[in-house]
């Protein structure tokens, strides 16, 4: 399926020709350098991340919730709040997820008197998780500045992401993964026609063997010189929170932390509503959710210390999560203190624990990613985070077709698998079910 650019009058394209740009370039996070608008992502003064800087009197001026509404699903419908200069003329449709909820699962978690529990599914995007948003935003970009080959590091689900994205738009892709990851999402990659390389070593490891490449070979790796860029798809998690709670902000958003970069883009989106007048002002608590065997920000936040001590050998089912040293984990645990939220580190039992949960209680089938998250709810209401009467929004950020396996963890015997085969006669079924 492919996304057409719009050519009804007030498109989002046509701005891009006829009026001034929404994009002023990059400025360093840290010094607050500017930089000219290209595929870089650190400081050249202070080594600092580079992030998207916006004009955002164009974004007040041209973003109604009228305008918005008259858009076509996905998450273009907020252009002028995204690093791309128009609407691509291909790419996946992506965006414009479900909010789905969730009482049953509420009462499971106990989560209170008049406590209201939302799950934002990204498991309905195109390859099944929430890097579809930003993979677009840097796919789309990659386009703009005239490359042939999108690439990336990745624990599994940006793989696929990236390989769907490159077959849309015509570009060659390449992933890199860690050796041990699961089967079923390499096959997802090499499905569409990418170039799976299988690496001995960490995330981090590839991470810093993908820099190297990307310079020597010129490649847009989406989490590497499209960094600024790619980071930017995940406000619009934010955006459609906010529209689909009726232009509002919930009191509390809980969501899983790998390098962080969702975590604190979500706030960012929330931030960027305010500033141009589309949701009222309102403080939201962050809940970030860590699996126990790869947990440097959830460490730092029970220890109260403000370093990320980076996690050498990960152990944990969640691979997904599994970044020993993540880019923005210092500013995912600033966000947690800053808003009276927690980073809630999870066993691995818990989080299949969830999973099974989820799926029986709503009806969705989450990766181990979404069981950290919604174990995370559960420990934040525990923590006090969550208090009675608030409006709670859970990350479903990735489905369970890619972790088939992790829902059985913890578990022993028959209950695990599915029985024996009966006889084809109702005594048979009778005897064993109904007995």
């Amino acid at each position: 399926m492919t996304l057409e650019t719009p050519t009804r009058p007030g498109a989002p394209a046509d701005h891009a020709t006829t009026a001034p740009s929404h994009i002023r370039g990059l400025r360093c996070r840290a010094c607050g350098r500017p930089e000219e608008l290209g595929p870089s992502f650190v400081c050249v003064a202070c080594f600092g991340p580079l992030e998207v800087e916006y004009d955002h009197d164009v974004a007040r001026e041209r973003l109604t919730r009228e305008v918005i509404a008259a858009r076509a699903p996905g998450i273009w419908r907020y252009l002028e709040l995204l690093p791309v200069a128009h609407v691509p003329e291909r790419g996946l449709a992506v965006g414009s997820t479900a909010l789905v909820r969730a009482d049953r699962l509420a009462r499971d978690l106990d989560l209170g008197t008049g406590t209201t529990l939302h799950l934002k599914d990204d498991t309905r995007n195109p390859t099944l998780s929430f890097k579809d948003r930003v993979v677009a935003v840097a796919a789309a970009r990659a386009v703009e500045f005239g490359f042939d080959t999108l690439a990336c590091a990745s624990t599994g689900n940006l793989a696929g992401a990236t390989a769907a994205a490159a077959a849309a738009t015509g570009l060659r892709a390449f992933v890199f993964v860690p050796a041990d990851l699961e089967p079923a999402k390499i096959d997802h990659a090499l499905a569409y026609g990418a170039t799976v390389i299988r690496v001995d070593g960490t995330y981090d490891d590839i991470n810093r063997l993908s820099l190297e490449i990307a310079d020597e070979e010129g490649w847009a790796f989406v989490n590497v010189n499209l960094r600024p860029f790619y980071a930017e798809g995940s406000k619009t998690i934010a955006f459609e929170i906010a529209e689909q709670l009726g232009w509002r902000l919930p009191d509390v958003v809980v969501g899983p932390i790998a390098s962080g970069s969702m975590f604190t883009k979500i706030a960012k989106g929330f931030d960027e509503l305010v500033e141009i007048g589309l949701v009222e002002r309102k403080d939201v608590r962050f809940v970030g959710g860590q699996p126990e065997g790869c947990a440097p920000v959830a460490t730092a936040f029970a220890e109260g210390v403000d370093e990320i001590r980076p996690v050498r050998s990960p152990d944990t089912i969640v691979r997904s999560l599994a970044i020993g040293s993540p880019a923005d984990g210092g500013y995912a645990l600033e966000l947690a203190r800053r808003t009276g939220g927690s980073i809630e580190s999870i066993p691995d039992a818990a989080t299949a624990a969830a999973i099974r949960r989820v799926a029986a209680d709503e009806g969705i089938f989450v990766e181990t990613a979404g069981g950290v998250t919604t174990a995370a709810v559960e420990a934040a209401r525990a923590r006090g985070v969550i208090r009675d009467g608030d409006e709670v929004v859970a990350i479903l950020s990735g489905n369970g077709v890619k972790t088939p396996d992790a829902r059985r963890f913890g578990l022993d015997g028959e209950e695990s698998t599915v029985a024996d085969p009966i006889a084809a006669t109702y005594p048979a079924f009778a005897a064993r079910y109904l007995g």
